[in-house]
């Protein structure tokens, strides 16, 4: 077992075989498998703080060991799945609203679910597996970590569809969308229509109206 000289030898193995400051039960398990019990100094490590469980078999460095910031994203996939982040928060990563927001935002096709975390809270709301794929990308968050994401488009569409509902008319749209929700009229008309039309597409499919902001948004841009 590696020895390191001032930090204990089990968070030494962890910052060294890490890829990322995110870390699943598995993971810890297989570096500290040298142990006699590897449960016990699991829990050693989260009683000195060394590690910090976000979600039981979730786990991240604590603040005095972290080697960079932990993404919010990668840890919302992690969380609970399958899941894209979507909704306010990717809306605010694609500054299509002006409002700072703190819960981490996704879409699940399993059922809603909210997780109160030592890092703030991430809500899964639900949507059909027929309307899931299109509009979801893998980007890269940060330090080559990758994480699955809605594009500003499918964010929007989400956002609109799971918060706003129906829409009784164009007018009912716009005040929805230029005033209650404060977005740009050039962001909107900066939107891929291609990839507005896919979503459409597939949300015709589903038996939840998802057409109406869908082809709103169409008209729009």
């Amino acid at each position: 077992m590696k020895r390191s000289l001032g930090i204990d030898t089990g968070l030494a193995i962890l910052l060294e075989k890490a890829p990322a400051e995110e870390l699943d039960y598995g993971f810890v398990m297989h570096c500290l498998q040298e142990y006699q019990n590897p449960r016990v100094k699991l829990h050693h490590l989260l009683k000195i703080e060394a590690l910090i469980r976000v979600k039981k078999g979730i786990y991240i460095f604590g603040k005095r060991f972290a080697r960079e910031p932990y993404s919010s994203e990668v840890l919302a996939n992690m969380i609970y799945g399958p899941s894209y982040v979507s909704l306010e928060w990717a809306c605010q990563h694609y500054r299509l609203i002006p409002e700072r927001v703190t819960t981490v935002t996704s879409i699940t096709t399993q059922r809603s679910r909210r997780y109160q975390t030592p890092l703030g809270l991430f809500t899964y709301d639900h949507l059909p597996l027929s309307v899931y794929p299109a509009g979801v990308t893998m980007m890269t968050v940060s330090h080559g970590r990758h994480a699955l994401i809605a594009t500003k488009e499918k964010a929007l569409i989400d956002l609109l569809v799971v918060r706003r509902g129906r829409f009784s008319s164009m007018k009912h749209f716009r005040e929805t969308v230029f005033e209650d929700l404060r977005i740009e009229e050039e962001d909107i008309k900066s939107l891929d229509r291609e990839l507005l039309q896919e979503i459409c597409r597939a949300r015709q499919c589903s038996a939840i109206p998802f057409g109406a902001a869908s082809k709103c948004i169409i008209l729009y841009t």
